[in-house]
């Protein structure tokens, strides 16, 4: 694969458990107590169904941001680790859009599919858009990393415009508008446990995460160290559209997320995948419970999307990155 990252990072492995991360898991515990409090219910009133939406829809809630948090964080670790490019995520490699198309794909083709069915779907799409991009990195020489997310977001552009087509001429545009706009809203009791599929994928990257490590090194050293890179690719490109697939048809995008978290994790660790994952899924646990508070409450009763404020907070985070590159040279 050839592509030109930024300057590279001291390989570190920190300890695994310390007594900071016991003060970040403090500090995000207390943040996913703020989210069960949160909300137009009273708990604490005499009226039993208030106590009932409690467990129908805010315990899911807390545990779908948890989960999705934690696994589009971790996709953009291993993306970034991959590519070997600090701009790279789901969100900017088309990644999602194929997703999405997927499920539209599903949609049209069997109407009554069940959830799994069309998370199955989107999770092929994923797979299927993430070896496009990872093949045309791995045959075109780029001049600057600048050069992967540019293609990566264009690449997303012209799948989520075949998908407007699409769903334009099927009447479905409606339908394509609620699935990507990223909300916790619809996140029900009986409707979100598919989520934990994205659980098992963190213990397979942890699992696999010296590999990874390695790979992020590049294709040669790699196998001189007796690694094969394809396979790894091959499985990183796999858990990726597994863990995308499932928080698109359950939750929607939530775009940056991927790509602000490792950075800031990398910036002050370093780079071993296995030491940095307890963080990683951790910040991005924090970031999106801290923008699912900001739209529940700016405008209560109503709620604005946590895609809408991720965009904000990860455009801004996004152009500082790029700043902060260019300082760098």
């Amino acid at each position: 694969m050839t592509t030109t990252a930024t300057a590279p990072r001291a390989r570190t492995r920190g300890r695994l458990v310390d007594r900071s991360l016991v003060v970040g898991i403090v500090v995000v515990a207390l943040l996913l107590v703020a989210s069960l409090l949160t909300g137009e219910y009273d708990l604490f009133g005499d009226n039993p169904t208030d106590v009932d939406m409690f467990a129908i829809t805010r315990v899911p809630r807390t545990i779908a941001l948890v989960l999705s948090g934690a696994a589009m964080a971790m996709c953009g670790l291993i993306m970034q680790l991959l590519t070997q490019n600090r701009f790279v995520e789901p969100t900017t490699t088309g990644t999602t859009e194929w997703a999405g198309l997927g499920l539209l794909t599903v949609m049209i083709l069997f109407p009554g599919a069940s959830i799994l069915g069309r998370m199955t779907g989107a999770v092929i799409f994923a797979f299927v858009g993430t070896m496009i991009f990872f093949l045309f990195l791995r045959r075109v020489s780029l001049t600057t990393s600048l050069i992967v997310p540019i293609v990566g977001i264009m690449l997303g552009a012209v799948i989520g415009a075949v998908s407007t087509f699409v769903a334009l001429t099927t009447d479905m545009l409606q339908n394509l508008g609620v699935w990507f706009a990223g909300s916790f809203t619809s996140v029900l009791r009986g409707q979100y446990e598919l989520l934990w599929i994205v659980a098992l994928v963190g213990v397979a990257v942890f699992v696999v995460a010296d590999r990874f490590t390695v790979a992020g090194l590049g294709e040669e050293i790699s196998t001189s160290v007796g690694l094969n890179y394809n396979r790894i690719i091959l499985l990183g490109t796999t858990l990726v559209a597994i863990a995308t697939g499932v928080v698109t048809v359950v939750v929607g995008n939530l775009p940056f997320l991927g790509l602000i978290v490792p950075n800031i994790v990398s910036m002050i660790r370093g780079d071993d995948l296995r030491s940095n994952l307890p963080w990683v899924c951790l910040l991005g646990i924090g970031v999106v419970t801290v923008c699912d508070l900001i739209g529940r409450t700016i405008i209560s009763p109503f709620e604005v999307p946590v895609s809408l404020v991720l965009g904000v907070v990860g455009s801004i985070a996004f152009i500082a990155l790029l700043l902060r590159q260019r300082r760098r040279g």
